[in-house]
């Protein structure tokens, strides 16, 4: 994160390249979502609310260039006026796009210069008709935008929450929590300044109080920091892992990611974190990471089991350890040593039950702890099925002869003999 809170007192205010990255990103997966959402050549609507809860000022000006930037809102707005226009240009039944917008800030200047740039780019007649510009925390807004939400899509409460945080404490996982209890569709993208709260870490009441207020009581498992530091592994990958799994488990996504925005100007590491509760909608999130790579980083390994190379595991060794904190780029090397670690954890998967498993299945199941992608997937059953290790058939019985034949509904089998590859 910066070393400062942002200020609009004196309009814009400087942004790093590392935050310019968060907004890529963001515009990415907009675009993306959009695509994958509307695709049915009969849907005539698409519902949908986005929520900036840490909105900014609007607008920045680039701490290096000294060009303006724009913000998370307008990235908002932005992305839905191009999404209307590529879905509809070649469509003989236009899409409507009823989206909301909700940004919320803390900050008085800040709030007031959004109302400000908005309006003087042409938004002033929706302000207060589907873009709400709010005034406030967004913890203390949170429970009515969710009601709004609920009362507009019922069905699903199809939304996006975009909460990029300052630092760490400002999004306990008792408010994600009812964010997903409440609307099965939506989705959460989350910063969390992992570096800032591992230089905070103590055995002091302050500490413990921090984190019974994230909905995280339980990370140390009843060690004290102290104990943690003076093992033999690394105390950070240590923290950093297990404060991940209990962020994560106790917000009640079933699907999320885990993944470093890059910084390279020494000011943190932290957390872009995509959280929702359908494995398609990680894998979108997951192929905007592979398609930026100059933007993130993982501090884990490939395959099915990044998690166990992240921390403290009693079956690595210390150099082993050393390894991961060389970095996952995300990078064609990236790309084959994930194909390479597929191809050998796969079978695994599929030989430990004689009726095998679906394609669907596999990748819902083991997506999580993976930081590869569906299409990634694919390409190493692919190599797996061209060196007769697995068979793959539909459920008409076909057998497929190619990974770009592959259906979630395929079962992916042991072939009648495996004697060169691992079962187990």
């Amino acid at each position: 994160m910066t070393l400062k809170q942002y200020s609009w007192k004196d309009g814009p205010d400087l942004i790093q390249q590392h935050s310019v990255a968060k907004h890529r990103i963001l515009e990415a997966y907009l675009a993306a979502y959009f695509r994958t959402l509307v695709s049915s050549p009969n849907q005539d609507v698409l519902r949908l609310t986005l929520v900036d809860g840490f909105a900014g000022g609007g607008l920045y000006v680039h701490n290096d260039t000294r060009e303006p930037v724009k913000g998370s809102p307008f990235i908002f707005l932005e992305a839905t006026r191009e999404a209307e226009f590529h879905i509809n240009k070649d469509r003989r039944k236009p899409v409507q796009l009823q989206v909301d917008y909700f940004f919320c800030e803390a900050d008085r200047h800040a709030q007031m210069h959004l109302d400000k740039v908005l309006r003087e780019a042409g938004y002033a007649d929706r302000i207060g008709n589907g873009i709400y510009i709010e005034h406030s925390r967004f913890q203390d807004k949170a429970d009515a935008i969710i009601g709004f939400i609920k009362k507009k899509s019922p069905k699903n409460g199809r939304s996006i929450f975009a909460l990029d945080q300052y630092g760490y404490k400002e999004v306990p996982t008792h408010l994600l929590r009812k964010i997903f209890d409440a609307l099965p569709s939506a989705e959460v993208i989350l910063t969390f300044g992992v570096d800032s709260f591992m230089n905070f870490a103590s055995d002091g009441d302050q500490v413990r109080g921090l984190l019974d207020g994230l909905g995280i009581p339980d990370i140390f498992r009843g060690r004290s920091v102290e104990e943690i530091k003076a093992s033999d592994r690394d105390w950070r990958l240590f923290l950093q892992s297990t404060l991940y799994r209990r962020l994560v488990e106790n917000c009640g996504a079933r699907h999320f990611t885990p993944f470093f925005i890059r910084n390279r100007g020494g000011h943190g590491d932290y957390w872009l974190i995509h959280m929702s509760q359908h494995h398609r909608a990680r894998d979108v999130m997951t192929e905007v990471h592979w398609a930026n790579s100059n933007y993130f980083i993982h501090y884990g390994g490939a395959g099915l089991d990044m998690f166990q190379m992240v921390g403290y595991d009693p079956s690595h060794d210390a150099a082993y350890l050393g390894q991961s904190l060389l970095g996952f780029e995300f990078d064609d090397v990236a790309r084959r040593t994930s194909i390479a670690a597929l191809t050998e954890h796969i079978p695994r998967r599929v030989y430990a039950d004689d009726s095998g498993i679906s394609f669907g299945e596999l990748f819902a199941t083991t997506c999580n702890s993976s930081p590869a992608s569906a299409r990634i997937y694919r390409e190493s059953i692919g190599k797996l099925l061209d060196e007769k290790a697995v068979e793959i058939i539909g459920v008409d019985g076909t057998k497929r002869r190619s990974s770009a034949q592959i259906m979630d509904s395929d079962q992916i089998l042991s072939p009648p003999q495996r004697t060169l590859f691992m079962t187990g």
